[in-house]
């Protein structure tokens, strides 16, 4: 076999092993979901959906794409004390657990996420109107969040394993 077929191979099956991670800003009219790419470099928006009707896409979009995670979304107050709205996210963290149980599911700090929303959809032009979309202000939300969680865990990795 050749340099080249294995290299080939071993990417191919690499790619193959690879599931993505699916993001919630989880509120109560309003869920925002963000997936990243197959190869968990960057996080993209996906969808914004009534709470209601959030479980049922989780699960649609576990059985048709390979989805390795999902992180729900902690709400946390300055002082890094959980805050009024962590009860309702914790609640829809164990309603996707009980739906998905093969599914692993982590919550990660979701501060300030909002805000630097805004100040994207801000700096990406979006007219006046538009930054008023709370749907669009959603899913942006939870593709941050997931782009801080992606950055968390490769630190975390580096520090765990500093010689790879």
């Amino acid at each position: 076999m050749s340099k080249l077929t294995k290299s080939s191979t071993f990417v191919a099956v690499f790619l193959r092993n690879l599931g993505r991670f699916l993001a919630i800003d989880y509120g109560k009219k309003r869920v925002g979901i963000a997936v990243t790419d197959e190869l968990q470099i960057a996080a993209n928006a996906l969808d914004t959906l009534p709470p209601a009707a959030a479980l049922d896409f989780l699960q649609r979009y576990a059985a048709t794409h390979s989805v390795e995670l999902v992180v729900v979304g902690m709400p946390v107050n300055l002082n890094g004390q959980p805050a009024a709205a962590a009860a309702g996210a914790r609640e829809f963290m164990l309603r996707i657990k009980k739906r998905l149980p093969n599914m692993p599911v982590e919550m990660f700090d979701e501060r300030f996420t909002s805000k630097m929303a805004k100040q994207v959809i801000l700096e990406a032009g979006v007219k006046k109107m538009g930054r008023r979309n709370k749907e669009l202000i959603d899913k942006v939300s939870a593709c941050i969040m997931l782009q801080s969680y992606m950055e968390y865990r490769n630190r975390k990795s580096k520090i765990e394993n500093p010689h790879d």
